[in-house]
This record gives C-alpha cells, sequence and structure tokens, in this order.
C-alpha cells in the first residue's frame, strides 16, 4: 500500500464471500481462517472488522496471529429494556477487548422492548453509561447512523450529540451515508426519517455534494469516529432476489461498486450513481486533513450479505469491498495531494473547480 493514513482501514467479515453466478451472496459464511486469509492477501486492509462470538474468540486469535491481522472494530446492535441485550452488550464490551479491538460500534433501535420510541434523555443515559464500562475496558462506544435504529430519525443525531458533549464527554459518531444516499429522491424512504417536508422546503440537505449536507454538519461537529463505505445509489431498487417474511422485497441499501457482469444483479447499472458514496468519503477524508482535532480513527468497507444489502446477488461481494479500499487509498492520495498545494481551505472544500 502506497503512503500511510492516520486512519486504519479495515474489512467487515459479512462482506467476504467470493459469490458469483453460480454460488449466489448468501448468509451462511467461509470458515474464520479463510475469511482472514482473503482479507490478508488482498493487500489493501489493515484489519478484520467483525465482533467474535465468545465461542469464535479461539479462532479469531488464532487467525489474528497466523495472518498478523488484527480486529480493531466490532459492530452489534440492542434493544433497549431486554435484559438478555443489556447484558450482551456487557459482556461484548469485554469480547472487544479480548480480541483486541479498540471501537465498539454499537446500534440501538428505535424503539424500547415496552414498545415506545426511546426518548432523548433514554438515549443520552444509554450512551453515558456504555461509555462508562466501555472506557474501563479500554473500549470506546460509536453509535451508528443506521435505518432501523434511532439514528434513522436524522435530525436526532446533531441535538443528542449536543447533550452527550454537555457532560463532558465525547460523542463517537459511525457515519455510513450509505443510510441517507439512498433515500434521496425517496419520499417513502424520507418518510422513515421523518425529513420528507424539510428537504422538500430546502431546510435538509441531503446531497454530499451540496453545501451545508447533512454529510457536512455531522463533520463539522467533529464526533465523526469511524466511517464506513458502502456504495448505494440515490433511490435505488429494492433488493429484487430477496423477499422478507411480509412478502416485500427488501430495502436496498447496496448498490455494485464495480459494474457487474450480465446476470449478476437484478437491475440497470449506471457508474455515475455512485458519485454520492464516493463524495461522502471525500468529505470525511477532506474535513480530516484539514482539521487536526478530528477523531477519525476507522474507516471499514461495508458490503455485506444481509437481506437489506446483498443477499442473493450474483457478484462476487469480496472483490466489491476490494473495489472500495482500493477507492478509500486512491481519494485519501489524492486528498493529501490537494492539502499539500493549497488547495483544500474550511470548511475543506476542493477549491481546484468553480
Amino acid at each position: 500500500m502506497s503512503g500511510s493514513a492516520p486512519f486504519l482501514l479495515g474489512c467487515n467479515g459479512r462482506g467476504v464471500q467470493l459469490s458469483s453466478l453460480e454460488r449466489p451472496v448468501q448468509l451462511e459464511e467461509l470458515p474464520i481462517r479463510e475469511q482472514f486469509r482473503l482479507v490478508n492477501q488482498a493487500g489493501v486492509f489493515d484489519y478484520f472488522d467483525r465482533l467474535p462470538l465468545r465461542s469464535q474468540l479461539p479462532e479469531y486469535l488464532e487467525a489474528i496471529d497466523e495472518f498478523d491481522l488484527p480486529v480493531h472494530t466490532c459492530s452489534w446492535f440492542y434493544r433497549l429494556g431486554d435484559p438478555a441485550d443489556e447484558a450482551l452488550l456487557l459482556d461484548n464490551l469485554k469480547v472487544c477487548r479480548e480480541v483486541g479491538a479498540k471501537v465498539h460500534n454499537i446500534m440501538t433501535f428505535t424503539h424500547h422492548s415496552d414498545g415506545h420510541v426511546l426518548t432523548d434523555t433514554e438515549i443520552v443515559d444509554h450512551y453515558l453509561a456504555v461509555y462508562d464500562a466501555g472506557m474501563k475496558l479500554g473500549v470506546e462506544p460509536s453509535f451508528e447512523l443506521h435505518v432501523n435504529m434511532w439514528t434513522e430519525d436524522f435530525l436526532r443525531v446533531e441535538k443528542l450529540a449536543r447533550k452527550v458533549q454537555d457532560h463532558g464527554v465525547p460523542f463517537n459518531f459511525t457515519l455510513d451515508y450509505s443510510h441517507v444516499n439512498f433515500k434521496i429522491n425517496n419520499p417513502k424512504e424520507l418518510d422513515r426519517s421523518g425529513v420528507r417536508e424539510a428537504v422538500a422546503r430546502g431546510e435538509l440537505i441531503l446531497d454530499p455534494f451540496e453545501p451545508g449536507s447533512l454529510c457536512e454538519r455531522w463533520l463539522e461537529l467533529n464526533i465523526v469516529k469511524w466511517t464506513q463505505l458502502r456504495s448505494v445509489a440515490p433511490n435505488q431498487p429494492r433488493n429484487l432476489w430477496h423477499h422478507n417474511e411480509d412478502g416485500q422485497f427488501a430495502r436496498g441499501i447496496q448498490y455494485p461498486m464495480i459494474k457487474p457482469a450480465p446476470g449478476e444483479w437484478h437491475s440497470p447499472w449506471n457508474a455515475y450513481l455512485l458519485e454520492p458514496s464516493k463524495e461522502a468519503i471525500r468529505k470525511v477524508l477532506r474535513y480530516h486533513v484539514t482539521h487536526p482535532e478530528s477523531p477519525l480513527r476507522f474507516i471499514t468497507t461495508e458490503m455485506i450479505n444481509l437481506p437489506d444489502y446483498g443477499l442473493g446477488a450474483r457478484y462476487n461481494l469480496f472483490e466489491q469491498n476490494v473495489a472500495a479500499a482500493k477507492f478509500i487509498r486512491r481519494a485519501w492520495e489524492e486528498t493529501l495531494a490537494l492539502h499539500a498545494a493549497g488547495l483544500l481551505s474550511p470548511p475543506f472544500e476542493d477549491h481546484t473547480h468553480p
């Protein structure tokens, strides 16, 4: 890998599948050792991103040693009010420490176990409690922008980040802007985030190319600890190769990073539709290089196998992650060159074009 970056680049283990026309993307995964081997062999990743089950820890530790490929980040989802989930969260923080991870990415469902939508106070108290528990173990929490979680209500993020900061505690945010980009020009999805009217009035800007976008606003809060790249297209098709239990097609939150061959994907593909995904990453990198105080430490590629994402696709899923990683490496080199030439200035814009 050329150059060195003040962040580490990882691959989500759910994306390590050599899928094909004959063997579509599936939930069944390769053996752990084989996943580590492929990520190491690709030569573009610094680490493996995955939370092992406690029973898998010995296999993970053996693979980490064999391939000299650490695990720095881990993710899981939780429902507040569920005693089993609350106990799992505390144990997963310990698993993170035992596998060597520095950050635990947390996705917290919008609804409490009793059915009510989480209040601001519940979310802030949840963050502060997890922060205290994690920091005692040397594992920082980071709350992710994600569908089906409280962060899908985009307007809550800035407000609650500031409430946490008011307690003298940093708010760590995992920015996966795919969960914004795929909603662009999709009225139903905008309604699910409660922002359709605000977007229509021009009060809220989702497009990362536009000044004042949500991407910029969140970066300027200086909260982005971890960024994820899953390419999506604005208002893209649903996953036409997977039906949920209700008979509806799964949500479409993954668009191939490289052009699929005939039969590998269910819909037409256009390279230009990747640009919002790429621009969100460029924005992150430009902010990072122009702000010494930036908390960014990790970037992961997130082309994965779950129903709302790549399940059933016939393209090579791991190849898509490698392509995403190569794009991030190129974008970082370009960002460094622009910065060295004095062509980036606050608020981290590229001034080579009008």
